[in-house]
Parts: C-alpha cells; sequence; structure tokens
C-alpha cells in the first residue's frame, strides 16, 4: 500500500483542485510517458509532476489548475511523507 501512496495523494489532490474526480488510469499512464514511476512517486518528483505532467494530463480533459492551486498542488505534494498513513487509510482500517 506504501508504494502507492504518492499517485493516490496526487490523484486526490488534483481531483479536488479542478473539482471533478479524475481517471486513474489515463494519469498513471501520463506519468510513466514522462518517465516517472507512479508506484514510488515521491517529494522529490512534484517539480516535475506539476510543471510538466499536470498540465499536459489537465490540457487534454480540457481542463487547467489557476496558478494558486498549481503551487498548493505542488506543496502538498512536496509535503507528503509517503511512508506515513494518510488519515483516510488509517480510519478505514478501523
Amino acid at each position: 500500500m506504501e508504494r502507492r501512496r504518492g499517485f493516490d495523494r496526487l490523484l486526490v489532490e488534483l481531483s479536488l483542485a479542478v473539482g471533478t474526480a479524475l481517471p486513474r488510469y489515463p494519469l498513471w499512464l501520463a506519468l510513466h510517458e514522462a518517465g516517472l514511476d507512479p508506484e514510488a512517486l515521491g517529494p522529490a518528483d512534484a517539480p516535475q509532476v506539476c510543471e510538466t505532467v499536470v498540465p499536459a494530463f489537465l490540457a487534454a480533459r480540457g481542463l487547467r489548475l489557476r496558478d494558486h492551486q498549481g503551487h498548493r498542488l505542488r506543496r502538498t505534494l512536496e509535503r507528503f511523507d509517503p511512508r506515513f498513513p494518510p488519515p483516510e487509510e488509517r480510519f478505514a482500517r478501523g
């Protein structure tokens, strides 16, 4: 589960930022095409993800982030530590 936490966080935060649920698999493919491993996304990948992958992925769907949303997404991804489960994962365990 830990290996996909970075990807899951990206998908959730990006969906929240644009206000609609985004498809998992096309985002997964976009990351692969950019030379990133979706199963191993970490804070160091945030600049590349936010500057290249996200804008192209959203543009293909007719969406875009405002500047402040892009900065917030990057900050969130840079601070996210996949070693620790997010609250929703902790709650799901019961």
